[in-house]
């Protein structure tokens, strides 16, 4: 096992990580910018240093800098958390070549899986089932026709990154060079990447993922699905587990699809499958995350297994202790997790910075918090606006619904403006509460949200 392993990460997924370390006897080393010198990642671990100015790119972008630190300061591993440089293959290169062991897939799982258009084509010659569509956009006009032979809608997206950007969707033929072109140019800003792919645009349909853990000796399981349709502009707002629209069968196929696409690829550690499911039961695959993700903890309740430390564990050779028969038994009752992002809702999801003033954490069973903010802490305006997670269990989905509604109401974050009451309001509505709700719902629910 490592004795020691840099966090190339901030907010609350490096503390989630200090906290797993600290747990299972590890000593850990943060790294931070200017910026987050009284960040919480940056009081809880073993040794911190600053890596440079505040803007990602001088810091936690900084490849050289965050190697040099785990280098100079004996650590055998670093984990990259989510996001950031968690799907760079370039930095899980240069880990291994530094002698560091990269807490997650191989560089080369990275690369194939991160360019989305030749994930798409594993798949397909796989037997997983993927959506109609054009695996790369080289020819705009040819293009069109393709897309005019498929039907419109469609929609173009980034081969490369993720968090929604480089997407666009196209209702008709007139707007689609254009789509193309700004999706592109879009995708080559954000990723450095301008490569874009098409596929048909599936309305009413909900997006399940599906949580895998594959070790080093060949064994890969799934854990279960998650529902993250509730979304808005490509990023989830709420997530739970199970999906109440997978029926037992389809459930089961879409596991074994999961796994099947892990050994594919020759995966290792944690991954998620993310599969788009119409309301004929047929699913698609949509792409790989070779990452951890963020609402991990909603699988973590309805398993019962820390998914980060096996993360750990997977990495330092350990082989993993559960059989696909052992999790399907293990998996009960229902999570629900609310990401709680500091920014106004009622004004068109502005940015909130600023100081906590008063900060109160709900507690009871089965509720957790997980956050890197703490009372007088001051929110940077560099980074994401997500500051917490907020995860309810019970063993019914009514319940834990009212105990997440009984959370949301119990959470006082004072000094900025927090989508917390957006997230209370979602959980009334009927489409979440049966569970009908699709990927286009919260688009339609804000237009009349004031």
């Amino acid at each position: 096992m490592f004795s020691k392993i840099l966090i190339a990460n901030r907010g609350e997924i490096a503390v989630r990580i200090i906290r797993a370390c600290n747990e299972m006897g590890i000593r850990t080393v943060a790294v931070y910018s200017e910026a987050d010198a009284q960040a919480l990642h940056v009081n809880l671990a073993d040794e911190s240093y600053c890596i440079g100015p505040a803007l990602l790119k001088d810091s936690y972008l900084n490849m050289t800098a965050i190697i040099d630190v785990a280098i100079a300061t004996g650590c055998q591993a670093v984990h990259p958390g989510y996001g950031l440089l968690s799907e760079n293959p370039r930095f899980a290169e240069l880990c291994e070549k530094c002698g560091l062991k990269f807490i997650g897939p191989s560089y080369k799982v990275i690369a194939k899986m991160g360019d989305k258009d030749e994930a798409r084509r594993t798949m397909k010659a796989a037997g997983v089932p993927v959506v109609p569509g054009l695996d790369e956009i080289s020819d705009i006009g040819e293009a069109k026709k393709f897309a005019a032979e498929i039907g419109y809608p469609v929609i173009v997206k980034a081969s490369a990154g993720g968090g929604g950007r480089g997407i666009r969707i196209v209702q008709k033929e007139e707007d689609f060079e254009n789509a193309v072109l700004t999706a592109s140019a879009e995708a080559k800003s954000a990723f450095g990447n301008g490569k874009v792919y098409l596929e048909k645009f599936l309305t009413d349909v909900k997006h399940v993922e599906m949580q895998i853990v594959a070790d080093e000796q060949g064994n890969v399981v799934c854990l279960g699905e998650r529902d993250c349709s509730m979304q808005r502009k490509n990023q989830k707002l709420i997530e739970e587990s199970p999906c109440v629209a997978l029926k037992p069968d389809v459930r089961k196929k879409m596991m074994e699809a999961a796994v099947l696409a892990a050994k594919t690829v020759n995966y290792t550690n944690l991954g998620t499958i993310e599969f788009l499911l119409d309301k004929q039961d047929n699913f698609y695959f949509m792409e790989m995350n070779t990452r951890l993700q963020v609402e991990h903890p909603v699988t973590e309740y309805v398993t019962g297994i820390d998914v980060v430390k096996w993360q750990i564990r997977i990495a330092a050779g350990v082989e993993f202790i559960y059989k696909q028969k052992d999790v399907d038994r293990m998996l009960r009752g229902c999570a629900i997790e609310c990401r709680i992002n500091s920014e106004d809702a009622r004004n068109n999801f502005r940015p909130s910075c600023g100081q906590i003033k008063f900060m109160h954490i709900p507690g009871g069973p089965w509720v957790r918090f997980d956050t890197a903010i703490y009372q007088d802490y001051v929110i940077p305006p560099y980074y994401d606006s997500m500051i917490g997670k907020l995860i309810v269990y019970a063993r019914e989905r009514t319940e834990a619904i009212r105990k997440m509604q009984a959370a949301l109401c119990e959470l006082v974050i004072d000094g900025v403006h927090t989508n917390a009451e957006l997230s209370g309001d979602i959980l009334a509505q009927p489409e979440f509460r049966d569970g009908t709700y699709c990927t286009d719902f919260l688009d339609k629910f804000l237009k009349n949200y004031k």
